[in-house]
């Protein structure tokens, strides 16, 4: 058995250099799930498949594949539901499933794995069976540099339904991957591969560095006769198991219940202030104490006041980072919506009453003017939060930054101050709906000043912002250094 931080260490003693290659395995190593049957299951709900072709795909499923015919069998079905169909609207389809489904069921692992591999100047080459329908929405998050995977035939931009080449399943990977390494003269003795399945022996013996990711039980016999290294992952279940349901049942009991208690108070005092801030402040606490989940701030306590009003900004992995958020800033601080969203049954109510700033963005030449009701907060002495990616990442990977907060941040000449949030994701990931305990940490960076911004200057200092995100999140305080020496020098 093998720790991630033995692993990693691993990555950081091996030469630097795109001569070494990390060959990931996608189904069961990268993704702790099957990503074929997420293509089965959209199907299923828009009733593309037939009663016959849902009894031999259950029935192949319940007797598992062992070997490459079996294999075949299964893809030349699956092949075949595309047969006359637009190559666009096939990868449109995986675009939209990875994003919704797939990617939520990453190991977080993995992707510690990747990035070390990137950190070293190594190839990163994801390989796989399936096709690249399933495989490049992945490739594209981890920044892969080779995919290696089946070949779907397209003629006219249309789907036969027939591959175009090897079925990379068993030895056909391990062909394709030293195919790969003879091209670009890698030297395999010291790359590295990693794999859950037994039928990938013949892959993981091709590298000098195998790994085994939860590996299935026959190549854990595997592994324990040849030495080679196991890593287990954290778990990621379809079903969530009981604690769990508990753990977010008293999550939202307690928020409902701060909610009630903050509405009280301040009615009392007549301050929709006093009932906001008791709200978030109090009900963070409860929920995420009820939840098992804690929040270790590794650096920058200090400026998590020392610059307000401010505009807050953090890195949006999850529906649980605002109440992360909350917690961290305990008072006097609100957030921005659309104007459209005041409308929204509940949730407009809430955000009126919280002092949201709703901009209009219907607009686009009036940008400017859209934005003065979250300049007039900042203005009051209000400090404003926003997630300035949108909308949450499908992976950890930060996605791009928009303008808008840096726009309100140089408008209201306010500092603006980096909440780097890390493992929120992997406590309650994207399309969960329950929560896993365990610990939330933090980096609040040093206030950036504004003062000498400029509307002509501010994608650079967009792109600024975004650099001490990556950097952070990439040499994260409480790890070691395993950058190579040059580098951290």
């Amino acid at each position: 058995m093998a720790t991630l931080d033995e692993l990693l260490d691993a990555i950081a003693a091996a030469p630097e250099g795109p001569q070494i290659a990390a060959f990931f395995d996608y189904d069961g190593t990268v993704i702790d799930t099957f990503s074929a049957s997420a293509f089965y299951r959209h199907r299923i709900r828009h009733f593309e498949i037939g009663p016959v072709e849902l009894a031999k795909t259950l029935l192949g499923a319940a007797r598992g594949i062992d070997s490459g015919e079996d294999f075949e069998e299964f893809l030349k079905m699956a092949l075949g539901a595309w047969r006359g169909r637009d190559e666009e609207e096939i990868r449109a389809i995986g675009d939209r499933l990875f994003k919704h489904e797939i990617a939520g069921r990453m190991h977080w692992e993995a992707w510690r794995l990747v990035q070390a591999h990137h950190a070293m100047g190594h190839r990163v080459v994801l390989a796989s069976s399936a096709t690249r329908f399933q495989v490049e929405p992945m490739a594209r998050e981890l920044e892969a540099d080779h995919v290696l995977c089946t070949p779907v035939e397209v003629v006219d931009g249309v789907v036969t339904g027939r591959t175009a080449g090897p079925v990379l399943w068993g030895a056909g990977k391990a062909r394709a991957a030293l195919a790969l390494a003879a091209e670009h003269e890698l030297e395999m003795d010291e790359c590295f591969a990693y794999s859950n399945g037994a039928e990938d022996v013949p892959f993981l013996e091709a590298a000098g560095n195998p790994v085994c990711v939860d590996p299935e039980s026959a190549l854990v016999r595997v592994a324990h006769e040849r030495g080679w290294p196991i890593l287990r992952c954290a778990p990621r279940p379809g079903t969530p198991p009981p604690l769990d349901v508990a753990r977010t049942v008293g999550f939202y009991g307690a928020m409902a219940a701060a909610g009630y208690a903050g509405a009280a108070i301040g009615l009392l005092r007549r301050s929709r202030k006093t009932m906001v801030n008791v709200t978030g402040a109090v009900g963070s606490d409860l929920g995420l104490a009820v939840a098992g989940i804690d929040v270790d701030i590794v650096s920058g306590t200090e400026h998590l006041w020392s610059a307000r009003p401010c505009v807050f900004v953090f890195n949006h992995q999850s529906k649980l980072d605002t109440i992360v958020v909350a917690k961290l800033l305990r008072t006097d601080f609100t957030g921005v919506a659309k104007k459209e969203a005041a409308n929204v049954p509940g949730f407009g109510q809430f955000f009126r009453l919280a002092g949201v700033a709703f901009i209009d963005r219907s607009n686009p030449r009036k940008a400017r003017e859209a934005l003065q009701p979250a300049v007039e907060k900042l203005l009051s002495g209000t400090s404003l939060v926003l997630a300035p990616e949108g909308t949450r990442s499908a992976t950890p990977r930060l996605g791009p930054f928009k303008k808008g907060a840096f726009h309100i941040a140089m408008q209201a000449h306010v500092p603006m101050v980096p909440i780097v949030l890390r493992n929120v994701g992997e406590l309650m990931w994207r399309g969960s709906q329950t929560l896993r305990g365990g610990t939330i940490e933090v980096c609040v960076l040093p206030p950036v000043d504004t003062s000498d911004w400029r509307r002509e200057t501010v994608s650079d200092h967009v792109a600024d912002v975004r650099k001490l995100f990556l950097d952070t999140l990439e040499h994260w305080p409480t790890e070691p250094d395993r950058r190579p020496q040059e580098v951290a020098r």
